[in-house]
């Protein structure tokens, strides 16, 4: 176990190798979220773990939701991080034309997170894509068999390997606190190297209830920031997401001196203007960063704007129900 003098040395070597390569800017990123069913259901650490065979395939979401939320990210300047949800919830001429219509409106190529695609189901898709997303969560392979017992990682390397072949960019997610060690970083720094990773997702455990992790802590937060530093040290050029839970938000400023891009897991929508989405911003100014977008002002500049595009979209109910949880707080710009 390293010590907490090594990994602030390491953390500090990261936020220089930061600095040369981009600008000091941060920002959040939403997943839009498509349903609350999944065929697999067995990963250990995941909420959808405890329904499994109580939730029904059609526990999926509406069109005209997904692109309220759309619309939203886009007036507040959130980016879009993945497109996700269960596996197996929609045919596949479905999902197609549910990413058709959810790029032509964000005006760009989406990344999708949506389980281990076949060549020909990337190829159906890329139109509409700017990457895919491999959920590996670890690659200690004994804990992997263990937590993961139905999503092996040979799969994902497939996809990644189709992916580089149709010039579709790459990424994937990591769960930290899962029982790896340090040592195990060499598996995830062969793995970036071997799959071309542009961009990594960095989670820490949020242990669920009713999981065989409900007991047990999140990983101490220099932890989480030394896989973050060692990540970027490492790939100084890599694209790093960390992921911040409601009760950490008081770390961001932690991981991003660690070398985090980016942010997300925060519940954007049902906290915005929350004390918690105040420490968020708060934590940024703090790691010298400025915060693109707002979790706590609505941009009333853009605002008719967007609520145009819903009329137009004929999505105004979905659109005016995010609309009055952000404006709850009277949180307008």
């Amino acid at each position: 176990m390293l010590n907490k003098r090594k990994i602030k040395e390491i953390i500090k070597e990261a936020e220089k190798i930061y600095k040369k390569h981009f600008k000091p800017l941060t920002w959040f990123e939403r997943a839009i979220f498509f349903s609350w069913y999944c065929s697999i259901a067995d990963c250990k650490f995941c909420y959808m773990s405890t329904k499994k065979g109580k939730v029904s395939k059609l526990a999926r979401r509406r069109i005209e939701s997904m692109l309220a939320e759309l619309l939203i990210c886009k007036l507040q300047q959130w980016q879009l991080g993945f497109i996700s949800g269960g596996h197996n919830v929609f045919r596949l001429f479905e999902f197609k034309k549910i990413l058709q219509a959810l790029s032509s409106i964000a005006q760009e190529r989406l990344w999708i997170n949506i389980g281990a695609l076949t060549k020909k189901e990337l190829e159906e898709f890329r139109p509409y894509l700017k990457g895919v997303v491999a959920s590996i969560e670890t690659l200690n392979k004994k804990i992997h068999r263990f937590v993961c017992p139905s999503k092996p990682i040979t799969p994902f390397k497939q996809m990644l390997k189709s992916a580089a072949e149709l010039g579709i960019k790459r990424a994937m997610t990591i769960i930290i606190g899962l029982g790896e060690t340090e040592d195990d970083f060499a598996l995830l720094k062969d793995f970036i190297h071997e799959h071309d990773i542009t961009k990594i997702h960095i989670y820490a455990l949020n242990p669920q209830k009713g999981t065989i992790f409900e007991n047990k802590p999140s990983p101490n937060p220099l932890y989480h920031a030394w896989w973050i530093a060692k990540t970027r040290i490492a790939f100084p050029k890599i694209d790093i997401q960390a992921g911040i839970w409601l009760d950490k938000v008081t770390n961001v400023a932690l991981l991003l001196k660690a070398g985090a891009n980016s942010l997300s897991k925060f519940p954007a929508i049902r906290y915005f203007n929350s004390q918690q989405a105040k420490e968020i911003e708060y934590q940024a100014k703090l790691a010298g960063r400025k915060f693109l977008g707002s979790l706590t002002r609505i941009n009333k500049n853009k605002l008719k704007e967007y609520a145009s595009i819903a009329e137009q979209l004929r999505i105004m109910k979905w659109f005016s129900k995010y609309m009055s949880r952000l404006t709850r707080s009277h949180a307008i710009q």
